[in-house]
């Protein structure tokens, strides 16, 4: 905690104000961390928050108030956090300990240890952060806890990466609205399954039955015009194995991952991830059909493993080191599975197998988009520097891939295989 450093205000200039740790100490001024309010500084002095404080507790310093120049010899406009932490305890500013921690702990995450309103986005999390009133106690050590607080604590330890943000999650969760979207798609894709299997009498490999290709739902080169079977195609599956991979997945990973960042941001990705598997099979591997839900299976996971590698130090998951290979084992299969039934089909079939980029292309959105949507925990996508060239970039990418729809099959003279 010692090389830490907050900023207190901007370095004075005569004219200027940037009572910055004031904003966070002070809820005269925006959203304040304190329950007190203190005055603003003297009119002569128009910059240091920390000046505010002391200005408003004159029986609390022996002197007076401590000078800034004490504070920030050099005038950089940052202090240290322990100098700060400790001018609190000693002037007994009524502040809460636990929002004391929060402020502390966000200048140590910090890259450069520092809290600004103008170098970084820590600055509006800490004042998101003042308005939590959390116990100090680990969540591990909360005694009497229910089956279902205990599943919300095991989610929150599989899936956030900070105490602070785990704390906030567990206290604040409600089970109303409940993960409605990864239950509701796992629901109709087995309700699909089953309709088909028993219509075909068939439950592996379907996708050699001359009738299934005639699906609506199913993505293929010849109705690529029809533009809803860029999506409709992940409630198709190949087999009661790839149906069965996918709803564990789903079931396993997505849920958790919907409880924690929301119904609006795990749909945003995994449909994200089906729509890039089946725009990019329409690029890369131009006679080939498409089912199975796997584009956007292996966004969420891919994003999750990357958000784990990324805050490695900090997860408090159980065995994440074997847990992880085990599900880069299993991914890997799954697409080398996909692979050997594209190329070296078991049964002869009436024209190309479905293809394997869909899988590839899902964890391409789930490392780049999906990282920026899980990196931070309760911070708008909006205000994120990041999420925007995302955005533009799988904007680039969906229209080039509609031009490519509309144009490239007549100009390259692509054979696709008759539409069934």
């Amino acid at each position: 905690m010692s090389g830490a450093k907050m900023r207190w205000g901007d370095p004075w200039r005569p004219g200027k104000q940037a009572p910055v740790l004031w904003q966070l100490l002070g809820p005269c001024g925006h959203r304040g961390l304190a329950q007190g309010c203190w005055e603003t500084a003297s009119p002569s002095w128009p910059g240091p928050a920390l000046w505010s404080v002391g200005w408003a507790h004159p029986q609390a310093l022996a002197g007076g108030p401590t000078p800034p120049q004490q504070l920030d010899p050099e005038n950089t406009g940052f202090i240290g956090a322990d100098t700060f932490t400790g001018l609190v305890h000693s002037h007994e500013l009524p502040l809460d300990p636990a929002k004391l921690d929060m402020l502390v702990a966000l200048a140590q995450s910090n890259d450069r240890g520092q809290i600004s309103s103008k170098r970084s986005s820590s600055f509006k999390r800490a004042i998101a952060n003042g308005q939590r009133a959390l116990p100090r106690d680990g969540l591990l050590d909360e005694p009497g806890l229910g089956v279902y607080k205990r599943f919300v604590r095991y989610v929150a330890y599989e899936i956030l990466p900070r105490e602070v943000d785990r704390h906030w999650y567990f206290y604040r969760h409600r089970s109303c609205p409940p993960p409605v979207f990864m239950a509701s798609v796992t629901l109709a894709q087995i309700i699909v399954f089953l309709c088909y299997g028993a219509r075909l009498n068939k439950w592996v490999l379907q996708t050699y039955h001359p009738e299934y290709m005639k699906s609506p739902l199913v993505y293929h080169p010849g109705h690529r015009a029809r533009a809803w079977r860029f999506l409709t195609y992940m409630f198709m599956h190949v087999g009661l194995e790839q149906l069965g991979f996918n709803a564990l997945l789903q079931l396993m990973i997505g849920v958790p991952l919907e409880m924690v960042h929301g119904l609006l941001r795990i749909s945003l990705l995994y449909l994200a991830g089906v729509l890039a598997g089946s725009l990019t099979v329409s690029i890369t591997d131009m006679r080939a059909p498409v089912v199975g839900g796997s584009g956007g299976v292996y966004a969420l996971c891919s994003a999750h493993l990357a958000n784990v590698v990324m805050n490695w130090a900090g997860m408090r998951c159980p065995y994440k080191l074997l847990r992880m290979v085990l599900a880069l084992v299993c991914m890997s299969s799954e697409v080398g599975r996909a692979v050997w039934l594209r190329f070296s089909p078991p049964l002869p079939a009436s024209g190309p197998q479905p293809s394997f980029m869909a899988h590839l292309a899902g964890a391409v959105v789930g490392v780049s988009m999906g990282l920026t949507i899980l990196r931070s925990y309760e911070e708008r996508l909006r205000d994120q520097c990041g999420w925007w060239v995302v955005l533009l970039a799988y904007g680039t990418f969906l229209l080039f891939a509609i031009f490519w729809n509309i144009f490239a099959y007549d100009l390259l003279g692509a054979h696709i295989p008759p539409p069934p």
